[in-house]
């Protein structure tokens, strides 16, 4: 992660030096870094909107080659390169951002290793609304609200959620997910520089606006499918 921390330190940098407090450079990196990612989150919403589509027809394959599975599985391959969808397409944006969360713990826990400037390094160290010392762990408040946040931002992503093959199985892991994630969130915050704590409540904030918006456009988008199925059935009637 020392490719990507080098970079995000010269951006971090940058910020602090033109807006002159290092809570706020964190924040605004945060935004920077979310609106960068929004094409990847719009491609998950597009291959999960494909993926709804599909259910009929993968049920169909499902049932119709139930006892050849290599067959099956062909069949579905076919099936996501005619349609556009993607089994793996959700897990694109949690892996891009964990990558980034990597870089920038990696920043945040050796800065020193990753920012030249010596003023930024007095810097993550400044004190910012309730928090004494940015560089320091916020045992609570900041913790509950990147617990919260999370909690907030997964459930509203339950309505973006993706068919496929074993939808079941992922349903009752996302139940799994949906505490278990928070509250490990919360925990693992309590031992985090708060400037990396204040990136993930204010990611988090920012992906709950982005899953209001998907479950809208997704709403939709469903809405308009039922209405041309009731057309199709009125003119063949």
């Amino acid at each position: 992660m020392r490719i990507l921390a080098s970079p995000l330190g010269y951006l971090l940098t940058w910020l602090y030096d033109f807006i002159g407090s290092y809570g706020i450079a964190v924040l605004v990196l945060t935004i920077i870094i979310k609106v960068a990612l929004y094409p990847v989150y719009a491609k998950q919403l597009k291959t999960s909107m494909n993926m709804t589509k599909m259910q009929p027809k993968i049920k169909e394959i499902q049932q119709k080659y139930a006892k050849d599975r290599n067959l099956m599985n062909e069949k579905m391959a076919e099936l996501y390169k005619e349609e556009g969808g993607s089994m793996y397409g959700g897990c694109l944006p949690m892996l891009v951002q964990m990558i980034v969360i990597m870089g920038l713990f990696t920043l945040f826990r050796n800065p020193m290793n990753y920012i030249k400037s010596d003023d930024m390094l007095f810097a993550i160290h400044e004190s910012f609304l309730w928090i004494q010392d940015l560089a320091q762990p916020d045992k609570w408040i900041l913790p509950i609200i990147a617990g919260a946040a999370t909690f907030i931002a997964y459930n509203f992503s339950q309505t973006n959620q993706m068919g496929g093959p074993n939808a079941d199985q992922m349903k009752i892991m996302n139940k799994l997910m949906k505490y278990v994630f928070p509250v490990m969130i919360l925990l693992m915050a309590r031992s985090y520089p708060a400037g990396l704590a204040i990136y993930w409540s204010g990611s988090q904030i920012i992906q709950i606006f982005y899953n209001i918006r998907f479950a809208s456009v997704k709403k939709k988008a469903n809405e308009e499918a039922k209405k041309k199925k009731v057309k199709k059935k009125t003119v063949k009637a």
